[in-house]
């Protein structure tokens, strides 16, 4: 890759970086430690620019800025202007429809993802591995085990038609998912 692209593309991951963090400013994540919700956003983006060998920054941005449209006031149009169509459609097509009730964005995920592009389905597994990785670091306050079982067998459900595209993350994610369920059905 020419100095000049590398170049470009580290302001454009930076940029992304920057913007997420503001989008989500005050929020945080559902666990007991609260963690700042740009962790997530962070670990989505490390796990996806460490796997692929960092070859992809659209996607990479893509990892930052998956939850904009559906958890901020963010639009399409805004991450379009700001980081282009490729990214702003990555974004949309992981973006749940936050107007439906939370059992139909479940049971959607795991219809759709099989039919999501590449990108999509490298994002989805990634997305899943760290949420997995904070249910066992940080478990949400008031979760039964029950719930926790639950979200480790649904998060499984949808990345199981995201396999075989990326050795590495499949490992990650099958480390998360393993160490999950030993937690939650011991």
């Amino acid at each position: 890759m020419e100095h000049g692209k590398v170049t470009e593309d580290l302001v454009r991951l930076m940029q992304a970086t920057d913007y997420a963090a503001r989008q989500h400013v005050g929020q945080r994540r559902k666990g007991e430690r609260a963690e700042p919700y740009v962790n997530h956003l962070t670990e989505v983006a490390t796990l996806l620019a460490e796997t692929t060998g960092g070859n992809d920054p659209v996607l990479v941005m893509g990892g930052l800025l998956h939850d904009t449209i559906e958890d901020t006031g963010v639009t399409f149009d805004d991450l379009r202007q700001r980081f282009g169509p490729e990214v702003a459609a990555l974004v949309v097509e992981v973006t749940d429809d936050k107007s439906l009730p939370k059992a139909e964005r479940k049971r959607l995920q795991v219809e759709t993802t099989p039919h999501k592009s590449r990108r999509a389905k490298l994002l989805k597994i990634a997305d899943k591995t760290s949420n997995l990785r904070g249910l066992v670091t940080s478990p949400p306050t008031g979760w039964t085990r029950e719930r926790l079982r639950d979200y480790v067998d649904w998060a499984e459900a949808v990345v199981r038609s995201c396999r075989g595209l990326n050795a590495a993350l499949d490992a990650a994610f099958d480390r998360a998912h393993a160490e999950a369920w030993a937690r939650f059905n011991a």
